[in-house]
């Protein structure tokens, strides 16, 4: 289990086109992300879903931000194709 630091950075990560997707299946991932985020001293925070330009928005904090990806990676398979 990773300890989290008092402070970590904050980031953004866009997922782009991601089709197909409704509420129920975003919610179903981003419980996955939750399950697996300790492990890689990642806290997410919120997420968004822009239906029409088919984009997904997380952000979370983490020491470094490719650890996001990690997470993202092991949970469900979907990962960001940027991260800020």
């Amino acid at each position: 289990m990773h300890k989290f630091k008092t402070y970590m950075p904050l980031y953004l990560d866009v997922h782009k086109n991601v089709r197909g997707v409704n509420p129920k299946l975003l919610e179903e991932a981003h419980q996955k992300d939750l399950e697996k985020q300790g492990k890689h001293g990642v806290k997410f925070v919120r997420y968004w879903y822009h239906e029409k330009q088919g984009v997904v928005f997380c952000l979370f904090k983490a020491e470094e931000k490719e650890a996001g990806n990690k997470v993202h990676s092991e949970s469900h398979g979907l990962v960001a194709d940027e991260i800020y």
